[in-house]
């Protein structure tokens, strides 16, 4: 995967952070979601960075990026320290300003980068998320069951990290495979790669903590930017199969609560669609791109 790319590790202070970046034109950052890795972006990065530079970076915590300590607070993954660690990379990198696209986790990295490092973000896509406050306060029992995960992971440790270490491979799976899409949508070698890290108790661990992080200090961080809307270009990508394009709000709506500037595709997919649809997903993110 990534034949072409050169592949980096950069000390933002708070963290390592393992990267590919490859191409030349405008830069353009690809930030993964749970429970991946960067390698989520094998399919379409070789075809953006004909005409973009292109920096696929594994979140603090995830792939082989370091795993630093959360803290009592949770503080060390939140979405503020993950948002930091990209904007020292990219700054690492030589590029100042630069377009994000994020998925699951990395959406919401994305979506606090834009509100703390406005300077740096020049467009945003957010691919199958509405806002984390949002979430957490239009919680009803279809969205619960879905996303049930989010209130498992944040029990206090160890408990989900017991009861995951009995199968972390069936789980990883069961994960992959759920949320409107299938296992096989999967290339093999990203399977594996997933397989690979998720067999680390230590990353497993870091994982819940971004989620215990997402329920304490990142909900913190959001009731006080309560108000403030994201400046930057935004689109909103969803898969019409997944939990946010099967709900019953309209995506592209809630965004605009959060965001001045807001467009939205939605795929027939769920919501691994990258993975899933990547020559949609390609399509839709260029013709974001070029817009700026």
């Amino acid at each position: 995967m990534f034949e072409g790319f050169e592949r980096v590790r950069v000390d933002t202070g708070g963290a390592t952070i393992n990267a590919v970046h490859g191409g030349t034109g405008p830069p353009v950052l690809l930030l993964h979601g749970f429970p991946q890795t960067s390698a989520m972006w094998h399919r379409v990065a070789p075809a953006l960075a004909q005409r973009y530079t292109v920096v696929a970076a594994d979140l603090r915590g995830y792939g082989d990026s370091s795993r630093p300590p959360a803290g009592d607070d949770h503080a060390g993954y939140s979405f503020r320290a993950m948002a930091a660690d990209q904007v020292a990379l990219m700054r690492a990198l030589g590029h100042e300003r630069f377009a994000v696209i994020g998925h699951d986790r990395g959406a919401r990295v994305t979506h606090r980068m834009a509100l703390d490092a406005p300077e740096a973000v020049t467009r945003l896509a957010v691919l199958d998320i509405l806002p984390t406050l949002h979430v957490y306060t239009h919680v009803d029992r279809r969205l619960a069951t879905a996303y049930y995960h989010w209130f498992f992971f944040i029990q206090p440790y160890d408990l989900p990290e017991r009861l995951i270490a009995g199968d972390p491979t069936g789980y990883l799976h069961r994960l992959l495979g759920g949320w409107g899409g299938t296992l096989d949508a999967f290339a093999p070698e990203a399977v594996a790669e997933y397989e690979r890290v998720f067999a680390d108790p230590d990353a497993r661990h870091a994982m819940l903590e971004d989620y215990r992080a997402g329920a304490s200090i990142d909900l913190e961080h959001d009731r006080a930017d309560a108000g403030r809307r994201v400046q930057a270009p935004l689109l909103a990508m969803w898969g019409t199969r997944g939990v946010v394009g099967t709900g019953p709000e309209n995506p592209v709506a809630v965004w605009r609560e959060h965001a001045t500037d807001v467009r939205g595709v939605a795929l027939d997919a769920g919501h691994f669609l990258v993975e899933e649809r990547p020559e949609e997903s390609l399509a839709g993110i260029e013709r974001f791109l070029e817009e700026g």
